[in-house]
């Protein structure tokens, strides 16, 4: 089955004018109204965001706007003049509570919205011919004592960051969860002068994303800087005095002094919506959506952090949830083509970042299934680091520290899948994009 197949069985309405409403009004749904339009969509195109912020970047809520570097207007992916020069109906503040639809996917969504700090409520009604779910994930919680704190935070929205910003002068921030979020916000917290430890159950720091080697020096990176980095440390309960927070107490029965805690381990897929439409989604949470981004009903769309989808490259069958700005893009472009009924192209390798104080973080492919790894070191930049991951000598992924230009050579060999001999890698005494070059990639 292919796209024009797709848009034809879902609605008998020209592609290019039909009714698209998308739930979700973050990275991935502002992406895709943005490639609806270029790609010739004219039919009406609403998003609706629970949030009443206009849509904004995320990556920047851990380290710009906790510095105060940058503010809300900064942040927004478009402004407001984007959304109606493109006649695109951005409701913010709206939250869906009921959607009825036919066979076709075609149907009717009601929203309510509150005003204000009252309890005054409205109502309205959006109906669509196709229906795209961007809903995005929340922040996991903590099942412990003292959890429900209200100095118990975390930082996945606007609101979440501005509320850390106002803490972290007030004394020390435990963060509980070894992950990209956790440590940008630990060192941007130590950054400002303030006191930041991260308490991570694993034995190493972003356990699902990056490999040992690279996790250990990123540990000793963020030691250095001096933040405390307590690995295979659980949590057992925030202790309290009166109303204040004084501590985290460890499994192994220590006391770790904190005014504020951040819980940072990881989030969950909003896919309430999903299931009660019959949609078919993970036991582990997530939307389930095909290389097309459509959802198991054959007519839904679902972008973005909701979705559990095909690992990219692989082509085992097997499903992975991909967080990160990038593959909000490809799912928006690949969504893009499936609503309009055109081909899409191939797909790039899945690449993330993450900046830590000074360290900037780039990783490209899926770490996990290697046999061999390779390092590479700059005796000028001790602070250069490039790992590059092989299986039967071909490269899989890699991850490189504060080597922009090295990954960028990096992305575009896995990107052609080229096979480059460990020799040539391994060589230090020449530049990478030389070498690789010379190994004809």
């Amino acid at each position: 089955m292919n796209n024009s197949d797709v848009a034809g069985r879902a609605s008998a309405v020209d592609p290019r004018e039909a009714r698209i409403v998308v739930v979700g009004a973050s990275h991935a749904a502002v992406a895709l109204a943005d490639r609806l339009r270029a790609g010739g969509h004219r039919g009406t195109l609403t998003l609706i965001g629970s949030e009443r912020h206009l849509p904004y970047q995320r990556p920047p809520l851990s380290k710009a706007f906790l510095k105060g570097d940058a503010d809300v207007h900064a942040l927004a992916l478009r402004d407001i003049e984007f959304f109606r020069s493109h006649g695109i109906a951005l409701q913010t503040g709206e939250r869906v509570v009921d959607v009825r639809r036919g066979k076709d996917g075609s149907g009717v969504l009601h929203t309510l919205r509150r005003h204000g700090s009252a309890d005054e409520m409205s109502s309205d009604s959006y109906a669509f011919d196709r229906l795209v779910l961007a809903t995005g994930a929340r922040p996991r919680r903590l099942l412990i004592p003292g959890a429900g704190h209200r100095n118990v935070l975390a930082l996945r929205d606007l609101d979440d960051a501005a509320r850390l910003r106002d803490r972290i002068h007030r004394g020390p921030v435990v963060v509980i969860g070894g992950g990209f979020i956790g440590l940008e916000a630990a060192a941007t917290i130590k950054a400002l002068g303030g006191e930041a430890v991260v308490v991570e159950a694993g034995p190493q720091l972003m356990g699902r994303a990056v490999g040992a080697d690279t996790a250990a020096w990123c540990a000793a990176a963020h030691r250095a800087m001096g933040i405390g980095i307590e690995l295979l440390s659980r949590p057992e309960a925030i202790v309290t005095d009166g109303d204040q927070i004084i501590g985290v107490r460890l499994d192994d029965g220590r006391r770790i002094a904190a005014a504020t805690v951040l819980i940072g381990i990881g989030v969950l897929p909003r896919d309430e919506l999903a299931r009660a439409l019959g949609l078919e989604c993970a036991d582990a949470g997530g939307v389930v959506v095909d290389e097309h981004c459509l959802a198991s009903d054959g007519v839904t769309v679902a972008i973005g952090d909701c979705t559990i989808q095909p690992r990219p490259g692989v082509g085992d069958g097997s499903l992975i949830r991909l967080e990160s700005v990038d593959n909000s893009d490809e799912q928006a472009a690949r969504a893009t083509c499936t609503l309009l009924g055109t081909e899409p192209t191939a797909r790039s390798v899945p690449w993330f970042w993450s900046d830590q104080g000074t360290y900037k973080l780039q990783m490209a492919g899926l770490v996990g299934d290697h046999d061999d790894v390779v390092l590479r070191t700059d005796p000028i930049r001790p602070d250069r680091r490039v790992f590059i991951y092989l299986r039967a000598g071909t490269m899989t992924a890699v991850e490189c520290v504060n080597s922009p230009a090295d990954f960028l050579v990096l992305r575009k060999a896995l990107s052609r899948q080229a096979a480059i001999p460990r020799e040539v890698l391994e060589d230090n005494s020449s530049p990478l994009k030389k070498l690789l070059a010379t190994a004809q990639v």
